[in-house]
């Protein structure tokens, strides 16, 4: 047994094995799974509005600056959450973390409309969640 630093620098002692019945590796598909469709959907239903009018969400401040008007931003939101979903599928390493960033800034405009903190405080947990897979990504991905 080590104390203090003596361990700090040696080599990994054992090789994680990637089995399907890990937990970890398990938790990794889920998030991986849950962070390509959920985008995706998202993304696709800005065109149909089947779950949701999405336009609600938009802060009126940043409607009011879009050159492209509020329901045209909702549009080109919903492409861009249908590419980070593809990146997710593609290349989880880097797709995750474009995937948080993203939901942060949901995040940032839903505290800016007055009735959307409950979806806000939601979002950021969705957020910490494509923080993890991220994390797992750079042991599980290949």
């Amino acid at each position: 047994m080590t104390t203090g630093a003596e361990g700090a620098f040696s080599e990994r002692t054992h090789a994680r094995t990637i089995t399907k019945s890990s937990p970890a590796y398990q938790a990794y598909q889920i998030l991986h799974v849950a962070f390509v469709i959920a985008p995706v959907v998202a993304g696709l239903d800005k065109f149909f509005h089947v779950l949701v009018n999405w336009d609600i969400y938009l802060a009126p401040v940043i409607a009011r600056l879009s050159p492209i008007g509020g329901h045209n931003l909702m549009l080109a939101v919903g492409g861009v959450e249908i590419i980070a979903g593809i990146l997710v599928a593609i290349k989880p390493r880097i797709g995750a973390y474009v995937v948080a960033a993203w939901l942060l800034g949901i995040v940032i405009n839903l505290l800016m409309v007055p009735g959307f903190y409950d979806v806000a405080l939601r979002d950021f947990g969705l957020a910490l969640g494509a923080l993890a897979l991220g994390r797992l990504s750079q042991e599980f991905s290949s």
